[in-house]
């Protein structure tokens, strides 16, 4: 099985591991830890009912799960200098020692339970806690006189090089100096140990997999991985303490450490301030306070890296996910933010003395200290700019109607109305399950809501509108049972203003799907076939990793990687691309499969999530939404896709950038660009002239029923033709909360239906109000230019003349886009595709030339606007590639009615 994190890895399998070592030999029973990164032993301490560390602390995976290295984070998180670990499965932290807390007199030996969450390790005993202080310094037990031995000896010590039981090819180093700058030149300690033998101390070191070793004051012991802080050789005679364990050793002196290891040493100068070889435009800004008494963090995003923190690896980190603020702190901790951060927290600049402590991945360069971090800013080109419009320019929501249902679906028709399908379970008891809202009786409520009629449940089903001559709408899958198996098809009637007399059909003893499904996709194939992929067997129940086509067509084939990334990968984002393959993104994968064995034939690199979570998804739960940038004639450019919004695994932290990439070029790659806001529950509309609306959804959370929070109004506009990193406007906001089960679609006449919002989270109401968005070229005040086409059935390659009349611009000026027609729900747009084709004019009498062929232009129903400038006309559905898989004559059974073939059915 792939890793989540890099798919071009394997990870273990179903009940199989991966299995690595380092090459160290392991400790051969449970040990005392020496301390997590930036912990240090102080030993084992008397524990009672008035605690000696006061505060205790819930860890990650409660007591059952506990480690040293989860106390010590806990603790950390809560601002706590000393953590304690008692009896296998308790956490302590505190800033002092309490209630006559002392050293056990008994040493180690109550400090005897291994954790629960590690057996390699001791976690306390029965009133006794195994105690870590924060840093690198020498343990507050540390004893400040020799303590004598309990080796007899008789004559002098023969010297720190002569230990007799060093493994090979360990060998003696020499007698160096400790503290000259300030700090210890090892980076762990120990406990204390009056039994300390050379031997003893390189086989710990050995243990925890450290290549030197260091002894010192005849009972310390110090691992590392090289010699830090500028250490350097001072004369052998210097270390001449007997060994507490063996007094015919030598365990270094006051200052000075023996020095064993089984390499070449490398020794590190102190650390110092990285001025220079900074990446990108970061500069140092001085040594920043954090968290302050306790208040909340300067910058609110935290990466660990308790290996390889440096300024190189953080501020990348920062400035690629467009954040302009940010620096390290306490050796291994990465902040990433906004210099507004800085005010709004409190924070202010001390002396660089007060930044200490050397990178994780850096010995020689700073990062920071306890609340203490070396701060950094951008100070080149702006990472990212955002435009604020105003007036006119930022668009305006206004109240439609009053809605009869909650929609979970929502698709506009051939007939110049839009359908609105509702999940059963939270609307009114006496719904039909399904309406279709007529936008020509809008002043009419009762005109306006013709009621249509469903048999079973469409919760979390998808939908399409046909390339048949009718243009019928399909809606498939659904919550339970019978229901996601179902296949239901309506042909739309009537026109504007006069009811139809159609409705749903659906029967599925006679028609359905081959797997049952909740949250899947769908998506017409260029061959005209509908390409059903993904979900769950309804309910919450297991993966359907499987796809089919319809109408039937073999059996299911299964996907593995849809099975390998369940949950996170409902609702897979889909299109076909212009070289014939089909492009799947899922949870945060993409790859582009064979439309004919739907084998993988391209992996892409992992999806870029938050600047420091790369688990971030996309799809359902997680709930961006995906949308294909615009293609122009000739169609050569690689098509590139667009996907915003998403979440966290876990926390769910909403995502707060989009991400494009080109799936068909040599070496695709994801390009970051941050959003104004966090924003998951996205819904993205395509408007006329090539740009995005984005809209809807929330600040944090995830998608689901009462699981997100702090509503998202604001609307913002994504302009594709501007340059990176300055694509986006901040709009108008609504006062509606559209969150879990909201929908957005553009209609005929340039607007933008905003519907639906059931989160059923107590806060926020079911949301019958249905608004219309009126984009800014709307607002402008220019006439929207008008055309007449007869031809609205068009074949590849055709040309077709239609008849227009400007108001503003000219000809010259004018362009047509083909938006393809869309069913919206959980943030996915199923059908969105748009096309500026070729266009000529002699006069007021023009040629526009259809796509040329299926893998550009999917068959299908489009809507067909005309531009004056950025204004866009009403549209015209016209159908482009015909009905080549025959889905008119589909499916041949007495409850249904299918259009059959031929010239299609008028249109508006």
């Amino acid at each position: 099985m792939a890793c989540s994190g890099n798919n071009a890895e394997a990870c273990g399998g179903p009940n199989r591991l991966n299995v690595f070592t380092s090459g160290a030999t392991p400790p051969s029973g449970p040990v005392t830890n020496p301390g997590p990164p930036g912990w240090v032993s102080q030993g084992c301490y008397v524990d009672q009912a008035q605690r000696t560390l006061t505060t205790g602390v819930a860890t990650t995976g409660g007591g059952g799960a506990l480690t040293v290295a989860l106390c010590t984070a806990a603790c950390k998180s809560g601002g706590f200098s000393l953590a304690g670990v008692e009896y296998a499965g308790e956490c302590y932290c505190g800033n002092s020692y309490s209630n006559g807390g002392a050293p056990a007199p008994d040493g180690l030996s109550g400090c005897n339970m291994p954790c629960n969450g590690n057996s390699s390790e001791f976690c306390g005993g029965p009133n006794r806690l195994d105690v870590y202080k924060a840093g690198t310094g020498s343990p507050v037990t540390s004893s400040s006189s020799p303590t004598s031995s309990t080796t007899s000896s008789s004559g002098t010590p023969t010297g720190s090089g002569t230990a007799t039981g060093i493994p090979k090819p360990w060998a003696y180093k020499g007698c160096y100096i400790d503290n000259a700058n300030g700090g210890r030149i090892m980076t762990y300690q120990d406990p204390d140990n009056a039994q300390l033998t050379i031997e003893s101390c390189v086989n710990t070191c050995i243990g925890l997999g450290y290549p030197v070793a260091g002894m010192e004051y005849h009972t310390q012991c110090f691992c590392s991985n090289a010699i830090i802080e500028g250490g350097s050789l001072g004369a052998d005679t210097d270390c001449n303490t007997p060994c507490g364990g063996n007094a015919n050793e030598e365990c270094g002196g006051p200052n000075r450490m023996s020095v064993y290891s089984n390499a070449t040493l490398t020794v590190y100068q102190p650390p110092t301030i990285q001025k220079t070889g900074l990446p990108g435009s970061w500069q140092y800004q001085g040594c920043l306070t954090d968290a302050v008494n306790g208040a909340q963090r300067t910058f609110p995003w935290q990466l660990i890296l308790q290996n390889n923190n440096s300024a190189q690896n953080c501020l990348s980190q920062c400035s690629n996910f467009g954040y302009a603020a940010g620096g390290m702190e306490y050796g291994d901790e990465c902040y990433c933010g906004d210099a507004s951060d800085i005010t709004a927290s409190g924070a202010t600049i001390q002396p660089d003395t007060d930044c200490t402590m050397a990178c994780s991945g850096n010995a020689t360069t700073i990062c920071g200290a306890g609340n203490r971090i070396s701060y950094y800013a951008w100070t080149g080109t702006a990472l990212n700019t955002w435009h604020q419009a105003s007036g006119a320019a930022a668009g305006a929501y206004e109240f439609l109607i009053g809605g009869v249902v909650i929609p979970l679906i929502t698709q506009p028709g051939v007939n110049g109305k839009v359908t609105f399908v509702e999940k059963g379970g939270t609307g009114p008891p006496n719904t039909t399950g399904t309406y279709e809202l007529d936008l020509a009786q809008i002043n009419n409520f009762t005109g306006a809501w013709r009621p249509l009629h469903i048999k079973t449940d469409v919760f979390c089903s998808a939908g399409l509108i046909l390339p048949d001559r009718s243009g019928r709408q399909i809606n498939v899958g659904g919550w339970s049972l019978d229901s996601t198996f179902g296949i239901r098809l309506y042909t739309p009637s009537g026109s504007p203003g006069v009811w139809g007399d159609t409705d749903w059909q659906e029967n599925v003893n006679e028609l359905s799907l081959q797997n049952g499904r909740w949250y899947p996709s769908a998506m017409i194939m260029s061959n005209g076939s509908i390409l059903v992929v993904g979900g769950e067997s309804g309910s919450n129940g297991p993966p359907v990793p499987t796809l089919e086509i319809l109408p039937k067509a073999g059996g299911v084939i299964t996907l593995d990687f849809l099975q390998r990334t369940d949950p996170y990968d409902l609702y897979p984002f889909l299109c076909v691309l212009p070289s014939g393959g089909i492009f799947i993104a899922y949870y945060n994968e993409a790859r582009i499969l064979d439309p004919g064995t739907f084998a993988t034939t391209k992996m892409l690199p992992n999806i870029p999530g938050a600047v420091n979570n790369f688990e971030g998804g996309r799809t359902y739960p997680f709930e961006g939404t995906t949308v294909l940038f615009p293609m122009y004639a000739p169609y050569t450019a690689p098509l590139t896709v667009l996907i915003c919004g998403g979440s966290t695994p876990g926390a769910g932290i909403a995502l707060d950038n989009c991400v494009t990439t080109q799936p068909e070029v040599a070496n695709p790659k994801w390009t970051i660009e941050r959003m104004p806001s966090q924003r998951v529950m996205t819904c993205m509309a395509t408007l006329p002239d090539g740009t995005y609306l984005i809209l809807n959804g929330a600040h944090q959370g995830v998608a689901g029923f009462g699981l997100a929070t702090s509503p998202n109004l604001n609307a913002i506009l994504y302009n594709p033709a501007a340059p990176i990193n300055s694509r986006f406007t901040i709009l108008a906001n609504t006062i509606v909360a559209r969150l879990y089960h909201s929908e957005a679609v553009l209609l005929q006449d340039g607007r933008v239906l905003v519907s639906g919002s059931d989160p059923e989270d107590g806060v926020h109401p079911q949301e019958y109000r249905v608004e219309v968005f009126i984009p800014p070229y709307l607002q402008a005040g220019n006439t929207q230019p008008t055309f007449t086409i007869t031809n609205k059935d068009w074949t590849y390659g055709q040309q077709i003349q239609f008849t227009v009349q400007l108001f503003q611009g000219t000809t010259a000026g004018m362009k047509v886009s083909l938006l393809g027609a869309e069913s919206s729900t959980h943030g996915n747009s199923m059908g969105q595709r748009i096309l500026f084709p070729a266009v000529t004019c002699a006069g007021n009498t023009c040629t526009v030339t259809a796509p040329p062929n299926a893998n550009i232009c999917p068959p299908g129903w489009f809507q067909m606007f005309v531009l004056d400038g950025p204004t866009p006309s009403h549209s015209h559905w016209v159908r482009i590639g015909g009905d080549p898989a025959s889905l008119g004559n589909w499916p041949a059974y007495p409850d249904f009615t299918p259009p059959g073939m031929g010239a299609i059915v008028q249109t508006q």
